[in-house]
């Protein structure tokens, strides 16, 4: 009777597994398939735009088409017609996929980086807890009531009109503005996980309070975070195509960028509407991907946070 009672328990304790039953409240959520399917799409054309066409962005090879009326429409070898200065329009909204990309993902991992390093700073000692700890926190938590007291979006402009025109600058402009959001989220993560069961135990056990923030309140506060740094790729890939679009994202004229075709569509947007329309759906349905993918993450891991 143990030996069956053993085996029947096995499946069950296996399929209710948090892992297991976040997985399960995530591929049953409609919104988790479709922002994933959007997700995919977009990381196969940024990752696969050199063999989506055969040509390269702002080429200007047909400028000569061009008329202060006239914009080519699809045809002739061009999937969706050229853009107002004789490029592929095509090319240029796939290499512009990947340059959002690039510039959302590596803005994102440094604000997290440093977001979570300030939030498991804060977070441990508000945790440790005693004088010290607590100033400290305090100190953090300040200095971060005063980054979140300035819009996101203007801290980025600011940024980038000090460090000029260029990638590096756009990068550390978006990524610096959601350093902030890092922080107080994991640091509130960690606090919550301070009052948990496990904790009380460890600190029954004898076990120091430095070994159990590390080794048992970070580990476990970290999800959300990660979760939200998803949500915070469809921000940072808005953020880096408005600060194209202010003129101050990468100066380069080679460089395919979403925001920057929104700025050159504006004369032709009489003639050549879909010059406009098609990055500006681009921009969309990519944020629009990341923030179902993140939000059904959010409640899969998370139930109660279900609307």
């Amino acid at each position: 009777m143990t030996a069956i009672s053993t085996a029947a328990a096995e499946p069950l304790a296996s399929s209710t597994r948090p892992e297991r039953l976040a997985w399960r409240r995530f591929r049953r959520n409609p919104a988790a398939v479709i922002g994933a399917l959007l997700v995919i799409a977009f990381l196969l054309v940024a990752l696969l735009a050199p063999l989506l066409t055969p040509y390269q962005p702002s080429s200007g090879k047909w400028a000569d088409e061009i008329t202060l009326t006239t914009v080519p429409g699809p045809g002739d070898g061009h999937l969706l017609g050229l853009d107002r200065f004789g490029s592929d329009l095509w090319t240029q909204l796939v290499y512009g996929a990947r340059q959002s990309l690039v510039l959302g993902l590596v803005s994102t991992v440094i604000g997290l980086a440093l977001g979570a390093a300030l939030g498991a700073l804060s977070g441990g000692c508000a945790t440790v807890g005693g004088r010290w700890g607590r100033r400290v926190d305090d100190v953090l938590m300040r200095l971060v009531d005063i980054m979140l007291s300035v819009p996101g979006l203007l801290v980025a402009i600011s940024i980038a009109a000090i460090l000029g025109a260029n990638a590096w600058a756009v990068i550390l402009a978006v990524g610096l503005a959601q350093v902030p959001f890092f922080a107080r989220l994991l640091r509130g993560s960690m606090i919550a996980q301070g009052g948990q069961d496990y904790v009380v135990a460890a600190h029954a056990l004898g076990l120091r309070r430095r070994t159990i923030v590390v080794g048992h309140v970070l580990p476990n506060s970290v999800g959300p975070t990660i979760v939200q740094a998803t949500l915070s790729l469809a921000t940072a890939i808005i953020e880096v195509a408005s600060l194209s679009y202010l003129g101050l994202g990468e100066s380069d004229p080679a460089v395919a960028e979403w925001g920057r075709m929104l700025v050159a569509a504006q004369d032709r947007f009489d003639v050549a509407p879909q010059l406009a329309l098609l990055p500006g759906v681009a921009i969309a349905v990519t944020a629009l991907g990341f923030t179902l993918l993140g939000e059904a993450m959010r409640e899969a891991i998370d139930p109660r946070s279900r609307r």
